[in-house]
């Protein structure tokens, strides 16, 4: 049987060099030739206990420009310098093997290699432009969530996904906001500082992810963006809330996971038992793909679907009747036109695996993104908010499924102020959740409850939803067991109950949060 190996291959027509053997050391550090544009990672031969394969191609300076990983069921990677602005001259390729029997090596000191360049005689490449490009579809790139590492100018797509590019700095600034509104997308550190929160064994902090509900005792956290705009090398986590203890996921299921990404969604069919993930972004990547997870057999399919979809970020999509509900959400740029966002609705039918465009009537929002939709009594989805530069929506609109109408929701009350990324929840079969949020300068606190029978808003002040939090997942669980205000799991907090859980989110100060809070719904809707 042929050994394990790592294997690179650089450039189109280069032959495939060996990196990492059974025998060798376990990492590995090689520096790309000057006239290379492609540069090509996988695997062969039997994976046994090794775990995964972190990859990393960095600058002249020790910078990532941008990280993946191979694992046991994603095992090629590729770069191509169309996608990495960064990409110079002195471009090197740090790989490292977790797990397995190879030799550990001084990490301080990691092996160097060079490579010598090849130039391509009138015969056919070992792998040919043609399957590295097939190749390229398989790749799975999770990008580090370190603190410790700073990215690059050309990773800064995600600060904010309507601005213009500002030439005086680095980050991302919307059109019609200051300097202050980018600090929710700026680089800085990981917010493990909340009680509660276990290094190791807990998700890194980061916003832009979807949690995910399947059963009563388990959730699934997809994706996100943390500290630095690095995305998160730990990309899949499993919430167990018998004991709110996490799992790592990402290696548990086989097939082609999503590629790393912020500003996507995922909805669970209890019926089919599968999570959809639709969509997100990742620096100027832009995605329209489904990927689905299947919770019994816990692998991963990307669906070849008919029908067109654009691609899109921080749309909102529900569930109805199996199909997805896409509303809304931005359009990388250019197409279909600068900082554009999208006032349209797709539905996509997994069983016939096609995209259509319903026919709609009544007022339908405005073009937004950032905004949330909840489903309420199997009838009607309410949407709420919203961002479209320069300007955060509090409007509130109503699809009824049946008769596929939008109409304006006039509502009574104190009404949350304008926002974007913000959490939502369905609490009961007549209210439903509004927390915290980006309003073009600061991340908010605040929580609204909304009735739909009486299409009031009313505010909810809890100490456990008092942190300033955007791009940050709500969701409704049967759980029993809550946090204390030590930060300690209350075992015996009483029979099972429904409760809220709300994880991640950025602070707009630097700092991205990796806690999660519980909250009792009966608590919160008698604090209403």
């Amino acid at each position: 049987m042929e050994d394990f190996g790592i294997y690179a291959v650089f450039g189109v027509n280069g032959p495939p060099q060996r990196l990492l053997s059974p025998e060798g050391s376990c990492r590995v550090c090689v520096a790309v030739p000057p006239n290379v544009h492609l540069v090509v990672l996988f695997s062969s031969g039997p994976w046994g206990q090794r775990v995964c394969v972190n990859a990393e191609l960095n600058d002249a300076d020790r910078f990532p420009i941008t990280i993946g990983k191979l694992t046991p069921y994603n095992k090629c990677l590729s770069w191509e310098q169309w996608e990495e602005e960064t990409w110079t001259d002195s471009v090197t390729l740090d790989v490292t093997l977790e797990g397995g029997n190879l030799v550990k090596a001084d990490w301080s000191k990691p092996e160097i290699m060079s490579v010598k360049e090849y130039t391509p005689k009138d015969i056919v490449a070992p792998l040919a432009a043609r399957e590295i490009k097939g190749k390229k579809r398989e790749r799975e790139s999770e990008e580090d969530c370190d603190e410790n590492k700073t990215t690059t100018t050309g990773e800064l797509e995600n600060i904010c996904p309507n601005g213009g590019v500002e030439k005086t700095t680095p980050l991302r600034k919307a059109r019609g906001q200051s300097k202050r509104a980018q600090k929710l997308f700026s680089s800085g550190a990981d917010a493990t500082k909340i009680k509660g929160t276990a290094p190791l064994v807990s998700p890194s902090g980061r916003w832009g992810q979807t949690l995910c509900p399947i059963d009563a005792q388990t959730a699934i956290l997809i994706g996100g963006q943390g500290a630095r705009m690095q995305f998160c090398k730990d990309p899949m986590w499993k919430l167990c809330t018998e004991d709110m203890s996490w799992v790592a996921a990402e290696t548990l299921a086989e097939g082609p996971t999503p590629e790393a990404r912020i500003g996507h969604t995922a909805v669970y069919d209890p019926d089919s038992r599968r999570i959809f993930v639709f969509g997100g972004s990742k620096n100027k990547k832009w995605f329209n793909d489904v990927h689905i997870l299947d919770t019994r057999s816990w692998k991963w399919t990307m669906v070849e679907a008919q029908g067109k979809v654009p691609p899109l970020a921080y749309h909102s999509c529900s569930m109805f009747r199996g199909e997805l509900f896409v509303l809304g959400g931005v359009f990388p740029c250019p197409n279909p036109e600068p900082d554009g966002c999208s006032d349209s609705l797709y539905i996509f039918d997994p069983n016939l695996s096609i995209w259509y465009q319903p026919i709609v009537t009544g007022n339908k929002p405005s073009p937004r993104s950032g905004h949330s939709a909840c489903v309420m009594q199997q009838m009607k989805i309410y949407v709420f908010g919203g961002w479209d530069t320069p300007v955060c929506y509090n409007d509130m609109y109503m699809l009824d499924l049946g008769l596929m109408e939008f109409s304006a929701v006039k509502t009574s009350g104190k009404a949350p102020s304008p926002r974007s990324w913000h959490g939502s929840a369905v609490l009961s079969d007549t209210k439903f959740l509004i927390h915290g949020g980006y309003n073009g300068n600061n991340a908010l606190t605040d929580a609204f409850v909304f009735d739909i029978d009486t299409n009031s808003w009313t505010e909810a002040t809890l100490p456990q939803l008092s942190l300033p939090r955007a791009g940050h997942s709500i969701v409704t669980m049967e759980t029993d067991a809550l946090f204390k205000e030590d930060g300690d799991v209350d075992m015996d907090a009483g029979s099972i109950g429904r409760n809220l859980l709300v994880f991640g989110g950025g602070d707009n100060e630097r700092n991205f949060y990796s806690d999660l809070t519980t909250v009792a719904v009966e608590d919160l809707l008698a604090a209403v």
